[in-house]
């Protein structure tokens, strides 16, 4: 009897590990070494994976991704900058620029987003406001009415180290986002080597984000580095349609930053898929208002996670998403009764809400048939056991039957 039962119960842990090991990695990534790690779904802004993300860090070279976007966004490309003694002498990395050379302001956004270089970003500054500190006032600005930072504060261009030069995860990925929206800041972060003829230096500019090479799917953006910030990286991706940011602060090398990187990469594209809910979507409030969307809303979501959607008191959408809300702002509008003109859709709040028992009934069908499959596995595994233990001992038997007459074959013989 025991022989017939330890095989099932063996089979059973085994499955149960199985289950278990794929339940873990669909919970998060594998061990992370950075401090602060933040991965969001760059379509829909929704956070998939948080470590310590608002904790208030030292950015390093990433700032740069501000002092671009701004160049990119307030200036003319065109325009040609005169490089002043300040910028020449700066710190860290350079692209080797001279007192008095003169340089487009595109190719010093390259310089500085492609080699880091320390002294475009004080050259840009200078170009727009006279000195960094005046340029630390526009980039603080900027990120709080543009972006919607709350816990950032830049003192420079570049990310040289100053104890009141911070930020956090969280609003590294909200200046990823926004800056990735801009078709020629995408062009210069994506940019794996570009030849560099100044008056200092003439040489091939290989871009110091590895993973341009390393990941697939890599669409920029950043790195950074100073001793008390650690390893810094900001990285998108995009993959089947669908984009994410990563960002990874305070790694002890870049080596873990990468690694860092790339996990929480995997596991987003292997567990979440973007949805799309388009604009004239009716939505019902509480009071029975209907409410239509203004414009398309992105939804990141796991591939058997259901969405609905609901109203707040404020009027902003609330997408429910398994057992996660996302309010989204300024993205609805109330529709008088007379003018009601639903435009139908899979993803509307009334087909959600039909369609989730209809869901919930198929991956419950699913799940039973899947029980099934595998008591099925499990009573033919015990049928061929029971079978081999009874071919085993009619075996036997017979062995001793055979013993038996030989003896008595033998008894006869000699009496």
């Amino acid at each position: 009897m025991m022989n017939k039962i330890l095989p099932c119960v063996l089979i059973s842990f085994i499955l149960l590990a199985l289950v278990n090991t794929q339940d873990t990695k669909a919970n998060g990534p594998d061990e992370l070494f950075s401090e602060s790690v933040l991965l969001i779904d760059a379509k829909s802004g929704n956070i998939l994976y948080e470590k310590d993300s608002e904790r208030v860090m030292y950015p390093a070279s990433i700032t740069k991704i501000v002092t671009a976007i701004i160049a990119l966004e307030e200036g003319d490309l065109e325009e040609t900058v005169t490089v002043s003694e300040n910028a020449r002498d700066q710190d860290g990395s350079r692209v080797y620029l001279l007192a008095g050379e003169k340089v487009t302001l595109e190719k010093l956004v390259q310089g500085l987003l492609i080699n880091s270089g320390n002294d475009a970003g004080t050259a840009i500054a200078e170009h727009f406001d006279g000195s960094e500190k005046a340029f630390a006032k526009r980039m603080n600005d900027f990120m709080e009415e543009k972006i919607g930072t709350e816990d950032t504060n830049f003192e420079n261009p570049h990310g040289l180290f100053h104890p009141d030069h911070v930020t956090t995860a969280q609003d590294m990925a909200k200046i990823a986002q926004y800056a990735m929206k801009n078709e020629k800041f995408r062009e210069i972060v994506g940019t794996k080597e570009m030849e560099w003829v100044g008056e200092g230096w003439e040489t091939t500019l290989y871009n110091h984000h590895r993973l341009l090479w390393d990941y697939e799917g890599t669409t920029g953006v950043k790195n950074g580095y100073v001793p008390e910030a650690g390893h810094t990286l900001v990285t998108s991706a995009e993959r089947d349609g669908m984009e994410l940011i990563a960002v990874t602060l305070k790694a002890s090398s870049k080596y873990y930053s990468y690694w860092d990187t790339m996990s929480l990469l995997d596991y987003g594209f292997s567990n979440f898929m973007t949805e799309e809910i388009e604009k004239g979507e009716m939505v019902k409030g509480a009071r029975g208002t209907e409410y239509m969307l203004a414009k398309n809303v992105f939804v990141a979501k796991k591939e058997k996670e259901t969405i609905s959607l609901a109203v707040s008191k404020d009027r902003d959408l609330i997408v429910k998403v398994g057992n996660r809300e996302h309010i989204k702002e300024n993205v609805l509008v109330e529709q008088e009764k007379s003018l009601l003109t639903p435009v139908p859709s899979t993803a509307s709040s009334g087909s959600m809400d039909a369609a989730g028992p209809e869901r919930e009934t198929t991956e419950a069908k699913s799940s039973l048939v899947s029980t099934i499959f595998l008591f099925f596995i499990l009573l033919i595994f015990i049928f061929f056991m029971s079978a081999f233990q009874r071919r085993k001992r009619r075996k036997k038997l017979k062995q001793r039957y055979s013993n038996s007459l030989t003896y008595s074959r033998r008894s006869n013989f000699h009496s």
